[in-house]
């Protein structure tokens, strides 16, 4: 943005990509819990037409895995013929209501649920992992290769089922994010050590993601910042991969986002840790566990507004590319500040779980204040339907 030039309003129609929405709000990724048999039904389709009424200038459907073994758990979208009607449903119910929709695509590699998916988690390097209680494959060069040409099947599939946009998941410590990680990745092969061997499967995802839509639908990508845990990835690095990525040309803006669902997930939520209702949900023994180690696990950080622009405005200063600003963004003022600060876009999630219309809200009244209280108890309802348990 030129120096002299006054900041886009919020509320002003953007482009991304090849798309022009409303306006600068989305509607972030957030686990619905709502796809019995792998698969688009009413509840999800009425959950993300609820969120395009409200407001919103696109809707994320999270999560739609690559292939099967990418999923957490077995009743995960995975991107094969059989899911297109329903998501071609959920499209046309969101585009109904005059808002954009994309499909958040990706692998969950370490974060899988092996006993769930009765396929072994695919990891850069063999571990165990405390959650599902197995040990982790190490993917060999073919599993690579194979995962990264099923990012290609997946876009090419959310381009049959009417979405307008894909986000390719590079955060959380999912498959790409975790080659990423040095923490992670003990490989000596072309998958690991030097960070241009690390970032090989989120550049090629990125490519051959772009490869396969060209300009037909907007390609997005989550990118973690930093895994917020002691040899992870951090800032310098990832700064990094976004500016191969903005060089490459394969996406047409970021999501910046932080953590790790597989070692440290409250680092990007933020707020109280739901760990008593975490524990709630399991049977025994896991349930016992959970009570005795939560707390080592989901860590509590307090909340603040826009906890992620300190980091974030590292990679806006390094890039031209559109970013997006996660985080923290409950308030007109913090949308504000983010269009100030030459963010493109805002995302929002949790304060949306309570007020869908929130969006519509802040329009029409500016000081409209978010009824969200960042308690996180919404993360454990992701096993029955996601929502606000306060609403």
């Amino acid at each position: 943005m030129p120096k002299d030039a006054s900041p886009p309003a919020v509320f002003e129609p953007a482009r991304l990509g090849p798309l022009t929405l409303r306006n600068r709000i989305l509607k972030a990724a957030t686990f619905e819990g709502m796809t019995r048999g792998a698969l688009a039904g009413d509840d999800l389709i009425e959950f993300h037409r609820r969120h395009a009424a409200g407001g919103v200038a696109m809707t994320t459907v999270a999560y739609c895995a690559v292939a099967p073994e990418g999923r957490t758990g077995r009743n995960q979208i995975w991107m094969r013929p059989e899911a297109v009607p329903g998501l071609r449903r959920l499209t046309d119910a969101v585009h109904a209501e005059g808002a954009a929709a994309s499909a958040q695509i990706g692998h969950a590699g370490p974060v899988a649920d092996p006993r769930s998916n009765r396929a072994p988690a695919l990891a850069p390097s063999a571990r165990f992992n405390p959650q599902a209680a197995r040990l982790t494959r190490r993917a060999t060069a073919a599993d690579i290769e194979r995962v990264i040409a099923a990012h290609a099947t997946a876009a090419e599939l959310a381009v049959e089922a009417g979405f307008d946009a894909v986000e390719i998941h590079l955060g959380h410590n999912y498959f790409a994010s975790s080659f990423l990680s040095p923490r992670l990745n003990k490989r000596r092969d072309q998958y690991g050590g030097s960070l241009a061997n690390r970032a090989k499967v989120a550049l090629g995802a990125a490519r051959a993601v772009r490869d396969a839509v060209g300009g037909r639908i907007a390609v997005l990508a989550k990118l973690n910042m930093d895994d917020g845990v002691p040899g992870g990835l951090w800032l310098d690095e990832s700064l990094r991969v976004a500016q191969w990525l903005e060089r490459d040309g394969s996406v047409d803006a970021l999501e910046l986002t932080a953590g790790s669902s597989l070692l440290n997930p409250m680092y990007l939520f933020r707020g109280d840790a739901p760990v008593t209702e975490f524990a709630a949900v399991f049977r025994q023994p896991v349930r016992l566990g959970v009570k005795l180690a939560g707390e080592r696990f989901l860590r509590a950080y307090p909340y603040r507004e826009a906890y992620l622009l300190d980091s974030a405005r590292q990679f806006r200063a390094a890039l031209k590319l559109p970013l997006i600003l996660l985080g923290g963004v409950t308030r007109r003022s913090t949308m504000d500040l983010a269009m100030a600060e030459g963010f493109e876009f805002v995302a929002m999630a949790r304060a949306l779980l309570r007020e869908p219309d929130l969006v519509n809200r802040i329009q029409a009244d500016p000081a409209t204040p978010s009824l969200c209280i960042h308690c996180n108890k919404c993360m454990p309802t992701i096993f029955t339907g996601t929502r606000c348990v306060l609403t």
